[in-house]
């Protein structure tokens, strides 16, 4: 097996590399993924190596990971160990000042990312740039894998529905790692910005390994760590640009259990086997891939605590799964539309009055799609499978053209 060597592990084994930051000022975008092969963390990995770092950033959910929820803020802090500024970029502010940009010269951006437009380091990477460009900066992304591997998925986010879970028109699934967007950022938004990517060696994004199911964008040598609270597995990186949509509905994601993320629903007024069945009754292709098991569990925390809730979980994994043929965005859309076809007077889509990652006056499904193409389909009877697979097919052929130029593996 071809170990893989991550953009951080890259940079520290080559002295031509470092030599380029000597004498600079370094800040580091880290969290608790942000770790060496041998899982020293990049922040004492760096200094430990000679480089100069000044200040250290962290995005949602904080540097240490601790923030549990969206809307949780992080507040600036001092570093016990190095008396290095820490800076949020999920607080105050979510793009960083200019006196946030003046106490470095490069800017090392080390985020896992897990493959999905709303998942907020894509935001914080165009912010970032953005800010890099207008101080004159430079932004070093030290690249890691796509743990969702290259299918693309979802339709385009469309122009008036940004917000920081969504930068651009991109699918929800966007096939790329933080330094191919970054890439694409700059081209797309025009960005005149020094922008490097340290490139991972032997990344095969398309390839499995002997590991059953494993693989397909997430190297099986490497160790899984939580880049966010409820980002705990494989699995749930696999399963997230379809359950992240779940945000925006009534029912339970699993957020207070331990397998948050990784169910297409859970809630004690459903059927999850009756939902099943009618999924499988409407588009059986659309459940490929994956392994969907009906089970129960009772959130300690979060929507219905306390509740006994009949849920759908999902096992991208194991011998079953297909990485091709498993499609998230379209097996929860599928699943939204089975309830609204057992149960048709469901409450299921999140009110305006619930403000979702600092929108106004906007329904939360909306902001999460980047438009309200989903929430009609599955509110229209009518509409078959077909209608939202012709939209969503024509905004991913779109996406995988815009970006094959950027392509590094």
């Amino acid at each position: 097996m071809t170990s893989v060597k991550f953009g951080i592990d890259r940079l520290l084994a080559d002295p031509a590399l470092l030599k380029q930051l000597e004498g600079r000022r370094v800040a580091l975008v880290a969290h608790p993924a942000s770790v060496t092969e041998d899982l020293t963390h990049s922040l004492d990995a760096l200094i430990a190596a000679g480089v100069n770092v000044t200040s250290s950033f962290g995005p949602q959910h904080g540097l240490k990971g601790d923030k549990q929820d969206n809307m949780v803020e992080t507040a600036d802090e001092t570093d016990a160990q190095y008396g290095i500024p820490i800076f949020s970029l999920y607080g105050e502010v979510r793009r960083p000042t200019g006196q946030m940009m003046s106490g470095a010269d490069v800017f090392l951006f080390d985020l896992q990312d897990l493959g999905c437009r709303i998942y907020t380091f894509v935001t914080t990477l165009l912010y970032l740039l953005e800010e890099a460009q207008k101080a004159g900066k430079e932004v070093w992304v030290l690249d890691r894998p796509n743990p969702a591997g290259r299918p693309v998925e979802g339709t385009l986010l469309v122009p008036g529905n940004e917000s920081f879970v969504g930068a651009a028109p991109m699918p929800m699934r966007h096939g790329l790692t933080m330094g191919e967007m970054g890439h694409w950022f700059v081209k797309h938004f025009g960005l005149n910005v020094a922008y490097k990517v340290v490139a991972m060696e032997g990344w095969q994004p398309d390839v499995g390994s002997d590991a059953v199911g494993s693989g397909y964008g997430w190297p099986a040598e490497r160790i899984w760590i939580n880049p966010s609270p409820n980002a705990a597995s494989v699995n749930m990186a696999r399963c997230y640009a379809g359950t992240v949509m779940i945000e925006g509905t009534t029912v339970s994601e699993g957020r207070g259990t331990t397998r948050p993320l990784e169910v297409l629903f859970g809630a004690p007024d459903i059927d999850a086997k009756a939902v099943m069945a009618e999924m499988l009754s409407i588009a059986p292709d659309w459940c490929a891939g994956v392994r969907m098991r009906d089970c129960w569990f009772e959130p300690t925390f979060h929507k219905h605590s306390g509740k006994l809730c009949n849920a759908l979980m999902l096992h991208a994994e194991g011998p079953d799964y297909d990485h091709e043929a498993f499609k998230p965005w379209r097996i929860q859309a599928l699943a939204f539309r089975a309830i609204r076809n057992l149960y048709p007077e469901y409450d299921l889509w999140r009110g305006t009055d619930f403000k979702y990652e600092y929108t106004n006056d906007v329904l939360a499904i909306d902001v999460i799609n980047g438009g309200p193409s989903l929430r009609e389909w599955v509110d229209n009877a009518r509409a078959g499978p077909d209608a939202l697979d012709a939209l969503a097919s024509a905004d991913e052929a779109a996406w995988v053209q815009a970006v094959r130029e950027h392509l590094l593996y």
